[in-house]
């Protein structure tokens, strides 16, 4: 199969037959061997009802319906898990999204080798204040904090190599990251295109305020993870070291001088009436639940089971008698 096509969806009852439509106009005209995976994430409207009846005329088309809301992250997951073509693609269920831009997406990844390649809409149809600036910030923030160069990491229409979905884990509100999760697996060729972005033709937006909160944690979480899920002592253990030895030097030095001013004479106050000396004290017993909490951590992430499995890109058998 070329192409399977991940579709999370809630609430999206009036734009599913149109763009069931749209994408197999698209792949018929192609020549392309394709499925549809569409994942109702608990919707409350007939979105479901509509799935069943798409399915029925299109043979190409799974339907997956949560029984509740899970969140995009667990409905992309889970569609990632059943997926089966040769390139995995996403896009929203909402129209703003082109099934037009799939073929030159699977020819990216098949012909010029991308692990994944993720769009850009370049040119937003959404409003200024509340989506556009603030995705521009993120977006910046993701770029410097990542060291992967692309503009858009929360735009729905990406493509895939199927090793690639096939080893990553999505959850939280971690669909903003998936390329931070795939250079994080090994897959580390991600290209980007400029791709149409179309205003929203029925209902309205399902992301609110909440994503200015989760969006920047969800990201601190990803490069935490990423850089020291294996030696978290690296991180603990250094940030506790650093801080002990500020509180440590800095009491070294109130007594110090406590001794000093007592040797010359000088007026002085006990050690324990120096506000410096409860920060110092502060200190230290940060640095040493820091540096424990490091250890703790390293007990726990040596005894994980998947301490040491890898991905394994290629296996080579000897030939057996």
């Amino acid at each position: 199969m070329d192409l399977s096509i991940v579709i999370p969806l809630f609430n999206e009852e009036e734009s599913l037959p149109e763009l069931e439509g749209w994408i197999r106009r698209v792949m018929e005209e192609q020549g392309f061997s394709y499925e549809i995976i569409m994942v109702d994430d608990g919707s409350k409207d007939g979105s479901w009802a509509i799935i069943e009846q798409l399915a029925r005329q299109n043979p190409n088309l799974r339907g997956i319906k949560f029984q509740r809301n899970y969140g995009k992250s667990a409905a992309l997951n889970t569609g990632f898990h059943v997926a089966r073509g040769r390139v995995v693609a996403t896009m929203d269920a909402d129209l703003q999204d082109s099934p037009e831009e799939l073929p030159e997406l699977y020819r990216m990844i098949v012909e010029e080798g991308y692990d994944m390649v993720s769009g850009w809409k370049k040119k937003r149809k959404d409003p200024l204040f509340s989506k556009n600036i603030p995705s521009k910030f993120y977006n910046w923030t993701a770029r410097r904090m990542t060291g992967i160069r692309l503009h858009d990491f929360n735009c729905g229409l990406k493509a895939y190599n199927l090793d690639v979905v096939k080893s990553i884990e999505v959850y939280g509100e971690m669909h903003r990251y998936i390329p931070v999760l795939a250079k994080w697996a090994g897959f580390s060729n991600i290209g980007e295109k400029v791709v149409a972005h179309q205003e929203r033709k029925y209902g309205e937006t399902k992301f609110g305020i909440e994503r200015f909160i989760r969006g920047p944690l969800d990201l601190m979480s990803v490069i935490f993870i990423s850089r020291f899920s294996k030696r978290p002592m690296h991180f603990f253990g250094a940030l506790g070291t650093l801080i002990f030895a500020l509180g440590f030097f800095a009491a070294i030095y109130i007594g110090i001088s406590k001794l000093y001013r007592l040797h010359q004479k000088l007026p002085t106050i006990l050690v324990t009436d120096n506000p410096y000396f409860y920060i110092s004290l502060t200190c230290m017993v940060i640095g040493t639940l820091l540096f424990v909490t490091g250890f703790l951590a390293e007990l726990v992430s040596r005894n994980a089971p998947d301490r040491n499995q890898y991905l394994i890109e290629k296996r080579i058998e000897g030939m057996k008698d």
